[in-house]
């Protein structure tokens, strides 16, 4: 009797390690606020284009995620992230009608030695740079950077176009404050509309490397799409790639961090969509939780004059003032103002959707953001 005791106290215990072993973290953001946007209708319309009303994620994508891992003995584990996209301003999030709406679906295995190995869908290593070097991180309506690469359809963006489906990464372990990712999203469909057709139509392939030492953080970045296809273009070796190359680093100087970036898009397709975009930036501390942002981003079309009926060879240039304070560790109230000027030969951009070519726009916001 006394033996069945110690057996059952004995594998009580090796279940509780292994449960302790493993764990799942539930954890997610809730952003909202008032954007108001106005704007000049364009060349041939009158009036102003105007938006107003409360929107979510203007600072940060709300979201809802699981992350959860497994001890696997040896510094292995298993690991995997399900995180979904929440538009608390709506009745929409994580699932609708279209299906899921993720953000990041991956499993993988994780090595403290030699790194890891994820499969789904995951960030290319040009969306956390992109978050790295910027005055207001990644945010969709405050970073000049972000609202300019995202409408110029780059995938080197903290944006949409930086998730990527079907992929497979490595991520190397840090090495004295430097970490590598590689990534290849594989395409799994021809848009040439053919048999045959190569296995890398629209694939997408990415390097990352990143260096953060104390003040300083510097990333570089190469992506490419394999063999796209325009609209309209589907018959077979049309397809070509877009490559797009970025450089950001940015140096915390206790009394202001200054932030910068440059990348460039090669479109090598008929539509030769080639465009570049710089930023700089400043984020000066103003009292122990408060902060103020400043920031320029530039956007250049070179389309050249392959498609004389939609030609883009004009310029975008936002400029961004904000202002952050913390409440606690994880809620956060932020305010900005974006005045964004457009030539007649460039996109409309404005992140309160309100631009047209040729015109100018502006932008004010306010909000808060809680972490969980």
């Amino acid at each position: 009797m006394q033996q069945k005791l110690i057996a059952l106290a004995v594998a009580t215990l090796t279940s509780g390690t292994a449960l302790a072993q493993s764990n799942v973290t539930i954890y997610g953001i809730a952003d909202m606020g008032y954007i108001y946007g106005s704007g000049d209708a364009g060349a041939g319309k009158s009036g102003t284009n105007t938006f107003s009303g409360v929107e979510s994620g203007m600072r940060s994508g709300s979201r809802l995620g699981f992350r959860g891992s497994e001890d696997l003995g040896n510094g292995l584990k298993a690991i995997f992230t399900l995180e979904y996209s929440l538009y608390i301003d709506q009745n929409r999030g994580v699932g609708n009608s279209g299906g899921l709406n993720a953000r990041q679906q991956f499993v993988g295995l994780s090595s403290s030695k030699l790194g890891t190995v994820a499969l789904g869908r995951q960030y290319a290593p040009g969306y956390d740079a992109t978050s790295n070097n910027s005055p207001f991180g990644g945010s969709p309506r405050l970073s000049p950077q972000a609202f300019l690469s995202s409408d110029a359809g780059n995938t080197i963006t903290p944006s949409s176009g930086a998730r990527w489906n079907n992929a497979v990464t490595y991520t190397s372990p840090n090495f004295s404050g430097f970490t590598g990712k590689a990534i290849y999203g594989f395409g799994e469909n021809s848009t040439g509309g053919y048999n045959n057709a190569s296995t890398t139509d629209n694939g997408k392939f990415g390097l990352g490397g990143n260096y953060a030492n104390g003040p300083l953080n510097i990333d570089l970045v190469y992506q490419t799409r394999q063999n796209v296809y325009p609209t309209g273009f589907h018959t077979p070796g049309q397809g070509k790639d877009i490559n797009e190359g970025y450089i950001g680093a940015s140096y915390d100087f206790k009394v202001v961090e200054v932030v910068g970036s440059y990348q460039a898009q090669n479109d090598k397709n008929v539509t030769n969509l080639d465009n570049s975009t710089w930023t700089v930036g400043a984020v000066v501390p103003v009292a122990a939780a408060s902060k103020i942002h400043f920031g320029y981003g530039q956007t250049d079309w070179d389309q050249g004059h392959n498609r004389p009926a939609y030609t883009l060879n004009g310029r975008s240039e936002a400029y961004m003032l904000g202002w952050s304070t913390s409440l606690s560790k994880r809620t956060l109230l932020y305010a900005g103002y974006v005045y964004v000027d457009n030539d007649k030969d460039s996109l409309g951009v404005s992140p309160s959707d309100v631009g047209a070519a040729g015109e100018t726009n502006q932008t004010l916001l306010a909000g808060i953001r809680h972490n969980f």
